[in-house]
């Protein structure tokens, strides 16, 4: 075997490692990308759960048989439902179904994810503010004092500079 045939199988078995290994690295990440979907479809599962038990809660507490009662109620068991599913469904499955409304409805499935959105955004900021309680949390929302406060007027959110014109130019400094 001539030097030239050792290099070449020397590089053909580096490459089938390195082949291997990068097959090795790609299921890896896959498993643990699909573990990480699974738990977070998981979380989306408990969390419509928790908005469709704290509906029917509302709807208990209201005043039997009327009509905000009984939407209430109906909406409750449908995100109870719409929670059942996401849970047994194939995550697959999903991502086949949600590009297919897409497809099918742009504009519904456009103004859903704004809607969700805006409704995530808003649970968000809800959650946040509630953890901030106690007197460090009001002094942290409170406006900042700026020099410009004295005790006949109020300070002023916006900052204070001091600017002087200049006479022969007329710069701002």
């Amino acid at each position: 075997m001539s030097g030239t045939d050792k290099v070449k199988t020397a590089a053909k078995n580096v490459a089938e490692e390195a082949k291997s290994a990068a097959a090795s690295a790609a299921e890896t990440a896959k498993q643990e990308a699909q573990s990480r979907a699974e738990a977070a479809k998981e979380s989306v599962a408990d969390e419509v759960k928790s908005v469709a038990a704290a509906l029917r809660t509302a709807s208990d507490e209201m005043r039997s048989g009327s009509p905000h009662e009984r939407a209430i109620g109906q909406v409750a068991g449908t995100l109870a439902d719409v929670s059942d599913s996401i849970r047994n469904q194939d995550l697959g499955d999903m991502v086949h179904s949600v590009s297919g409304f897409a497809r099918k409805n742009p504009v519904m499935f456009l103004s859903s994810a704004a809607l969700l959105g805006f409704a995530a955004a808003r649970f968000a900021k809800a959650s946040d503010s509630s953890r901030q309680d106690g007197p460090a949390a009001t002094a942290a929302h409170a406006p900042a004092a700026t020099p410009s406060a004295s005790p006949d007027r109020p300070a002023s959110p916006y900052p204070v500079t001091q600017n002087t014109v200049t006479k022969n130019t007329g710069e701002v400094k």
